[in-house]
């Protein structure tokens, strides 16, 4: 099955390629995409098909990914690049899926020097210059603002600028000090309500860092924008800014199609 994928994703991007009840089955279980303009589907599909030619899925503790599993990661990862284009995530290749949650060891340093040793049960991972990596029991549940594979490939959009801290390479146009502004301030109430124990409509785990407040944001962004733009207007207009896209007006009043690269 994977040198099937392969000898057609290789041949270019043409969604005509695939089969119609393979892209429907897909696209039925990512209601999400029913906020994009007819044109913008399009395009996305154009784009999933140029990630499949350029990354290298793998699967792990036995899991084979089969054309369902890539083709389904493969448009929601690009979702976030619609407007971007995949240059943003040039520099790495691979793509490795486990069927279920996986194992991290973490060692870290506190403060005094002594060194932790341990493990952290994880759905989806993204490293710096290498994979990203996914459990695919994550990845197909559809919950309300959440996407594991929308979060990990915002956390690769993250890391153009280095380690990941919530703050991206903006767009030429794009004002540092508001992003700054309106970063800060949204994470700040939101990690207030989180430790008071208020229940909260985006993820508790957003509270974490700033990366994981911007990945997350980005889910709800891209998933649930109503969510983000009750909560966090302001973080909202920037995110819409940084992507090039507003999911809350109209399709037919939005511009369409692929702009300049980040």
């Amino acid at each position: 099955m994977f040198r099937f994928l392969q000898k057609i994703f290789r041949t270019g991007p043409d969604p005509a390629r695939i089969a119609a009840p393979l892209w429907q089955a897909v696209e039925a279980c990512q209601p999400w995409l029913e906020r994009l303009a007819p044109a913008d589907r399009t395009a996305l599909r154009s784009l999933a098909l140029e990630f499949l030619e350029t990354k290298v899925f793998s699967g792990a503790q036995d899991f084979e990914p089969d054309n369902f599993v890539r083709l389904s990661i493969a448009l929601q990862a690009c979702l976030p690049v619609l407007r971007l284009g995949l240059a943003a995530y040039s520099g790495w290749q691979g793509v490795i899926v486990y069927p279920d949650d996986f194992v991290i060891p973490r060692r870290i340093v506190d403060a005094d020097g002594v060194l932790h040793e341990y493990e952290e049960d994880a759905l989806g991972e993204a490293w710096d210059g290498g994979p990203v990596i996914l459990a695919w029991s994550a990845s197909r549940e559809m919950q309300e603002g959440i996407n594991v594979v929308i979060h990990e490939f915002a956390h690769k959009l993250d890391m153009l600028g280095g380690e990941a801290d919530g703050e991206p390479p903006l767009h030429a146009g794009m004002s540092v000090e508001a992003w700054q502004h309106a970063l800060d301030d949204a994470f700040d109430d939101f990690r207030d309500r989180v430790d008071q124990g208020e229940a909260t409509t985006l993820d508790p785990y957003a509270a974490e860092h700033p990366a994981e407040f911007f990945a997350v944001c980005s889910e709800t962004f891209f998933t649930e924008p109503e969510i983000l733009m009750t909560s966090y207007p302001e973080f909202y207009r920037q995110l819409s800014l940084f992507y090039r896209i507003d999911l809350l007006e109209p399709p037919g009043t939005r511009e369409t199609g692929a702009h300049s690269k980040i």
